[in-house]
């Protein structure tokens, strides 16, 4: 095993997602090779290349399983499959993982690792998840040699539900890791950044980070706010997405115009975390949400939905609070007892800095690179 090609779905650059593999591989003198749809000019995938030692290749994937345009991109995999000489296949994302597996069989790859950033298939999940989307995991494990989770209920269903070829075995590595160095860094002043905001600089500033889709159920923190009827505290929203009009008009109609605010997308997130007093997240569904780890590492307390992923990373009561996702009479209680003890508020942020210290990219370098190791040596 000498040639490893890591196969992701859609990107413009070489970041948060993958930057511990391509580290782990160099480490372990495997020359790294990555396949995805490039949203990048062939002059900047150069740049790329260059600058992280790593050779590039497009295929035109499209997120949806369904799509026939797929059938390209898998095309695409096997001729850089045969054409590289590649004999280890790290896929990643559900159609990543799906093309990348279909096209090692065909290819006859030695190792196929596919690391799952949440299986669509988990406890509560719809009936018609677990009717689709586990028999094709529990079919394409035949054709996996190693299989990464990134949270404890994933593991412990794979341990016990998917059978992978050649006896192989599942691992956990918490997440794709964040730098925590670059984090509660106080660059600039949080009143000055308040100030160029349009908040007011005694506000209790709440954070969400994250697309603004029904996924991530927004919704249930305006109308929690809505309910606490307290022109104190501001509610801050990083993401762009479908539902940012009817976000907008709930917040209109909840008289919370100047209250909540819609930033878009933003290059200064780790500013934003400055300036905040408390992390959100109400969502229906996650892997491990990097988001929330940022929001740690910045030592924020977090009210957060309690779901799998969420719970591996947010303890009750030490780092925040969980809440039913559906709930805004929990996450108002929440957010009112966090805004309500600033000494609970810094206790949980002290906290969150020393939990997240187990899932810093250096951590998952090392967990990458030792089952690398063990892959390699596995005949």
């Amino acid at each position: 095993m000498n040639k490893l090609l890591f196969i992701t779905n859609i990107t413009n650059e070489i970041g948060s997602f993958s930057i511990a593999s391509i580290t782990a591989a160099h480490d372990a003198n495997l020359e790294f090779q990555m396949a995805a749809y490039w949203n990048l000019t062939r002059e900047n995938m150069n740049e790329l290349q260059n600058d992280f030692d790593v050779k590039l290749h497009h295929i035109d994937l499209v997120r949806s399983p369904y799509s026939f345009r797929n059938y390209k991109a898998l095309k695409q995999l096997v001729k850089i499959i045969r054409d590289e000489k590649i004999d280890c296949i790290h896929c990643n994302t559900p159609v990543g993982g799906i093309l990348g597996r279909f096209a090692g069989r065909k290819c006859k790859v030695k190792k196929v690792i596919y690391q799952a950033h949440g299986f669509h298939f988990y406890k509560g999940a719809p009936k018609k998840n677990w009717l689709l989307y586990y028999p094709i995991e529990k079919w394409l494990a035949h054709y996996t040699d190693a299989l990464i989770t990134i949270n404890q209920e994933d593991y412990e269903l794979a341990k016990s539900k998917l059978k992978l070829r050649n006896a192989g075995k599942v691992y956990y590595v918490p997440g794709v890791g964040i730098d925590t160095s670059q984090y509660n860094l106080k660059a600039k002043s949080r009143d000055e950044k308040r100030i160029e905001l349009n908040i007011p600089l005694n506000a209790f500033v709440i954070i969400s980070v994250g697309e603004l889709n029904s996924n991530k159920n927004n919704s249930v923190i305006i109308s929690a706010l809505k309910q606490l009827k307290r022109n104190d505290i501001h509610y801050v929203m990083c993401g762009v997405g479908e539902l940012e009009t009817e976000l907008r008009r709930q917040a209109d109609n909840a008289g919370l115009h100047d209250n909540v605010h819609f930033l878009g997308y933003r290059n200064d997130v780790k500013e934003l975390y400055e300036i905040a007093d408390c992390f959100v997240m109400p969502s229906f569904r996650e892997g491990l949400p990097r988001s929330i780890m940022e929001a740690m590492a910045s030592g924020l307390p977090c009210v957060v939905s309690r779901i799998r992923g969420n719970v591996d990373l947010v303890d009750e009561g030490k780092g925040g609070i969980l809440c039913h996702p559906k709930s805004a009479e929990e996450f108002a209680t929440a957010i009112e007892n966090i805004a309500a003890n600033i000494v609970i508020r810094n206790s949980m942020g002290e906290y969150n800095k020393g939990k997240i210290k187990a899932f810093d990219v250096l951590v998952v370098v090392e967990k990458l690179k030792s089952i690398y190791a063990e892959i390699r040596e596995k005949k």
